[in-house]
C-alpha cells in the first residue's frame, strides 16, 4: 500500500494493550440500555493536545503504569462485547483492556495546529470500528503521538455504545486524576436499564430521529456510499455576540443562546447548499435535569426532533431559532421503545439520519489534567455518521468566553459551497 504524504507524517507505530491491575468486576456482565444500542454504530474521536511539559521525562512504561490503576476503577470499558441467547449484545467485564497505540510525528505541535487541516486530525486517532471480530474488538483505543518538539497528542477512540461525549470526557479526566495520585473511591459504572411497560408498535411507526440500516451483524459500521468531509471554524466571543444581535434584529429580550444561534445559522446555510429543503433537524443536548453523576451513559443526552413545514431558506433566522428552543420533541422514549421491540437487534443510525446538532459547550473536554497541565486544544468528532450530516459545537479552550469551535461533517461536495456561504454572508471561515 502506498501512503499519502500526510500519512507519512505519523510513523513508528506500536500497538499494545493495558488492562486493570487486578481482577475487576468479578466477571460481571454489563447490560446495555436501549439508548446504548441505538448509538452502537457511532464512535467518538477526541484528540487532546499537550505541550511538552505534560509528559516530559516520562517513558511509555511510566505513562502506562497509572493506566493499570485507572482501569481498576473504570473496568467496564475494558470489557468485550458478547451476545445473549436472544442475540442481544452486552459487555462481558473480562478485563481485556484498552488498546494503546504509540506513534511519532515529524511536525511540531504548533505547526500541526496552525495547519488547521481537519483531514489530518484522523492521523492522530484511530478510525477502528467494532467487528467484524466483535468479541475481540476493544471498546476504547488510545493513540499517544509524540511531536518533534516534545508535545504530545492523546487520541481517544470511544465506542458510543458506552456513553456520550460527556461520559467519554469523564472517563479521560479520571485518568488524569490517577496520574496525579488521586484514586476515586467508587468505580465508574454504566447506567442500568429500567424496565417499563410500553407498547412498541404504537411508538415506532414514525421514528423521525433515526434511520433503520443493516442488518450489520457483527461489523458495527455503516455502508456509506457518499464520501463525507469535516470542516471546522472558530467563532470568537465578540463575533458570537454580533451574530446573536444580528439574528434578533437588536431585540435583546429575544436573544438566542449561543448554541441555538449557531444552529440557526448553520441550518439555513446547509439548506441553501442542498437541492432539497432541510425541514427536519435533530438537536442533542445534555439534559440538565438528569442525575447521572459518576456513571457513563447515553441516557443523559436529550434527543429532540425539530420540524418545520415552511421553507427554511425563506424563514427568518429568529423563526428557526425559536423553533429550536421551543418546539423540539424529545424522542428518547421512542428510541428506547424501538430498540426494545426486538430485543435490541435492530440497527439504527442516529447522527446524520437528519442534520444533527450536538451541544458540547459545557462538556468537560479541558479538564484532563496531566501533572498540572491541561490541553492547549481539544478536537472532538463523531464518526460513522449518516449523509445528512452532523454539527458539533464545543469550546475553543477551557472557557467559553474564548469562543467556540463549530465542526461540520457533510457530504464532500457540499463543503465548498457551505464554506462560501458562511464566509460571504456571515464572515465565518
Amino acid at each position: 500500500m502506498v501512503l499519502s504524504n500526510d500519512e507519512k507524517l505519523v510513523y513508528d507505530i506500536k500497538i499494545s494493550s493495558v488492562g486493570p491491575g487486578h481482577i475487576s468486576g468479578q466477571g460481571a456482565a454489563q447490560e446495555l440500555t436501549g439508548m446504548d444500542l441505538a448509538m452502537k454504530l457511532h464512535y467518538i474521536r477526541t484528540i487532546y493536545y499537550f505541550r511538552s511539559q505534560a509528559f516530559e521525562g516520562l517513558s511509555i512504561m511510566k505513562i502506562k503504569e497509572p493506566m493499570f490503576y485507572w482501569n481498576n476503577h473504570a473496568y467496564v470499558p475494558c470489557g468485550r462485547l458478547r451476545r445473549s441467547e436472544s442475540g442481544r449484545p452486552y459487555i462481558k467485564c473480562n478485563d481485556c483492556g484498552v488498546r494503546i497505540i504509540e506513534a511519532r510525528c515529524d511536525m511540531s505541535l504548533d505547526e500541526w495546529l496552525e495547519s488547521r487541516d481537519d483531514a489530518r486530525q484522523k492521523l492522530l486517532v484511530t478510525n477502528q470500528v467494532l467487528g467484524p471480530d466483535l468479541f475481540f474488538s476493544p471498546l476504547v483505543l488510545l493513540q499517544l503521538t509524540k511531536f518533534k518538539c516534545g508535545g504530545m497528542s492523546v487520541g481517544l477512540s470511544w465506542a458510543h455504545v458506552l456513553g456520550d461525549v460527556f461520559s467519554a470526557s469523564t472517563y479521560m479526566n479520571i485518568w488524569g486524576q490517577v496520574i496525579r495520585g488521586h484514586h476515586p473511591a467508587k468505580p465508574l459504572l454504566m447506567a442500568q436499564s429500567v424496565k417499563e411497560d410500553h407498547n412498541p408498535k404504537s411508538l415506532t411507526k414514525d421514528l423521525l430521529s433515526a434511520k433503520r440500516v443493516g442488518p450489520v451483524g457483527d461489523h458495527w459500521t455503516i455502508p456509506n456510499n457518499m464520501k463525507l468531509r469535516t470542516y471546522s471554524f472558530y467563532i470568537s466571543y465578540p463575533q458570537l455576540t454580533h451574530l446573536q444581535s444580528k439574528i434578533c434584529g437588536g431585540r435583546d429580550h429575544l436573544q438566542l443562546p449561543p448554541f441555538e444561534a449557531i444552529c440557526t445559522i448553520v441550518w439555513q446555510c446547509v439548506s441553501k447548499v442542498k437541492t432539497s429543503e432541510v425541514n427536519i433537524v435533530t438537536i442533542c443536548k445534555r439534559d440538565s435535569e438528569s442525575s447521572f453523576e459518576g456513571v457513563i451513559t447515553n441516557k443523559a443526552q436529550s434527543v429532540k426532533v425539530v420540524k418545520t413545514n415552511s421553507s427554511v431558506n425563506k424563514s427568518s433566522l429568529m423563526e428557526l431559532g425559536l423553533l429550536i428552543m421551543n418546539q423540539g420533541l424529545d424522542v428518547r422514549r421512542n428510541i428506547e421503545e424501538a430498540m426494545e421491540s426486538d430485543s435490541g437487534l435492530s440497527d439504527f443510525l442516529m447522527y446524520g439520519a437528519n442534520l444533527t446538532f450536538v451541544d458540547l459547550h459545557d462538556a468537560p473536554l479541558y479538564e484532563l489534567d496531566i501533572r498540572g497541565n491541561t490541553p492547549v486544544y481539544v478536537n472532538c468528532a463523531i464518526d460513522n455518521v449518516g449523509e445528512e450530516g452532523v454539527v458539533l459545537v464545543f469550546p475553543m479552550r477551557n472557557d467559553t468566553s474564548d469562543g467556540m469551535t463549530v465542526s461540520i461533517t457533510l457530504p464532500e461536495d457540499h463543503i465548498p459551497d457551505l464554506k462560501s456561504i458562511l464566509l460571504n454572508e456571515w464572515s465565518l471561515s
